[in-house]
């Protein structure tokens, strides 16, 4: 079960990391972003996690898709609160 606390959880954290993302221009704080949110996905709520990557094991993990991967998850998870 999906509870409200682990969906605003994941989207205050995704949120913020996203706003810094979309915005800066420094690489290696990009690149620290990616790691610290393939860190949270992985004791995030798999259950909420396989939601909002429609079962791709690679959601938020990509370098390639990272910026439309967290963008999309915010949004998901805006329209779940």
């Amino acid at each position: 079960m999906i509870t409200k606390d682990s969906i605003e959880t994941a989207y205050s954290f995704l949120h913020q990391k996203q706003r810094i993302y979309v915005h800066s221009t420094l690489d290696w704080q990009k690149d620290d972003i990616e790691i610290a949110i393939a860190s949270y996905v992985d004791e995030m709520s798999q259950e909420l996690y396989e939601v909002l990557s429609d079962h791709r094991s690679d959601f938020l993990r990509d370098h390639k898709r990272f910026e439309k991967d967290i963008t999309e998850a915010v949004k998901q998870l805006e329209s779940m609160l």
